[in-house]
């Protein structure tokens, strides 16, 4: 009897604490839904916020008011889009037209039960569940074809928090229409992106800030790669999928929300261009110039629109000692620099490690300026230069 009676005193303790555990689920939820909007130390976006305390940044909490668009929310897109939900980013405009695959599963996003929904809408989903503070937009469309492509346009000059341009756009596209594509919006908009990428045997890959007019754009050289020293002959195969690490795609991605935070929130130096070997762990690092004879006519205007703005000098007074330093010069011995600049032949300078995708035939008729042009006018169409990607 007396085991039953303690048997009956622990079935009501137990009763006593589930009812405390239900009446609390309440509280803990409606603290869940507001945790990113408050700064405090139980707010796990705190530590976010804590970059500002030590000096990094100088005003974190400005990046609820900044939006950034992704173009291409696949293996670098969708780790990008978390990577910037998670740091507090005020809205997300995402940009797609594929469907979530079973395929798509060595990702670090992507879940079993979303095959078959668009990508843009798996993501967004997702990533509210994450930090429901984050205004999402998700367009399911081809940004290549000619209505989407105005569209695409309208959207990234209007679509910020305050109704104007967003601030970045972001390209994490899989192949070189969409670049091209992207390319062109930024140029005619005069706007700031981010062009990513993951090579085929997902060993390397790189990503490249483009400002038009002041950096060569994505048409003004031929795309650059990191130098992987394995023939790429080998993976270009009619019914063979490209490779695809979640590791590589996760360092890409990691890179490019880095610069991106960098430059939103103005601290460090955000990197024109850095690639990543992940069979040597090689990161190489360099800016381009943009060429002067681009095809893309806008960016040509942009190089003349940057070319004409004043350059800001600091004064400084320099007070000139007319003394001679040696009054006695009895031997006439004097000084000559007999090291000449070199003249700068073209604005294609590649680090060791970098190389292009394919050339551009040089075409002779057009001249080059005093500047010498990087890469001459190309005859070959857009077709053409794919094709002649493809068969690499």
């Amino acid at each position: 009897m007396a085991n039953i009676e303690e048997l009956k005193k622990k079935i009501v303790e137990l009763e006593a604490k589930l009812k405390v555990a239900q009446g609390n689920v309440g509280p803990v939820r409606e603290k869940i839904d507001v945790m990113s909007s408050e700064v405090v130390d139980s707010n796990p976006y705190s530590r976010l916020m804590a970059l500002k305390r030590m000096g990094i940044v100088d005003n974190y909490e400005k990046i609820r008011e900044l939006s950034v668009a992704v173009v291409g929310v696949g293996g670098v897109g969708s780790v990008t889009a978390e990577m910037l939900t998670r740091c507090g980013i005020g809205k997300l405009i995402l940009f797609d037209y594929d469907k979530v695959e079973l395929a798509n599963m060595n990702r670090l996003f992507f879940q079993p039960h979303q095959a078959g929904l668009s990508k843009v809408d798996a993501a967004a989903g997702t990533l509210q569940s994450i930090n429901p503070d984050v205004a999402i937009d998700a367009y399911n469309y081809n940004i290549t074809t000619v209505d989407n492509f105005q569209n695409f346009c309208d959207t990234i000059s209007t679509s910020s928090l305050t109704g104007g341009p967003v601030d970045l756009v972001l390209s994490c596209v899989d192949n070189f229409e969409a670049r091209m594509a992207i390319n062109t919006a930024c140029n005619e908009l005069n706007q700031r992106w981010f062009e990513s990428g993951v090579s085929e045997n997902a060993v390397s890959g790189h990503i490249q800030f483009i400002v038009p007019g002041e950096t060569a754009c994505f048409a003004c050289a031929p795309p650059l790669v990191v130098a992987s020293k394995i023939d790429e002959k080998t993976l270009k195969r009619e019914g063979v999928c490209a490779a695809s690490l979640p590791t590589t795609m996760g360092i890409v991605a990691g890179f490019l929300v880095q610069n991106t935070l960098k430059y939103l929130l103005n601290f460090g130096n955000v990197s024109h261009y850095l690639g990543y070997s992940a069979l040597t762990d090689f990161f190489p690092t360099m800016a381009l110039k943009p060429n002067p004879q681009c095809d893309d006519s806008f960016c040509r205007q942009r190089q003349t629109e940057f070319k004409a703005k004043p350059v800001v000098e600091l004064a400084t007074e320099v007070k000139e000692d007319s003394t001679p330093i040696h009054a006695d010069n009895e031997w006439g011995i004097s000084l000559v620099d007999e090291n000449t600049p070199e003249e700068e032949t073209s604005n294609l300078k590649l680090v060791d490690g970098v190389q292009v995708a394919y050339s551009i035939p040089v075409d002779n008729s057009t001249p080059e300026t005093s500047s010498g042009g990087a890469v001459a006018a190309s005859e070959l169409s857009l077709e053409e230069l794919m094709q002649q990607m493809k068969s690499m």
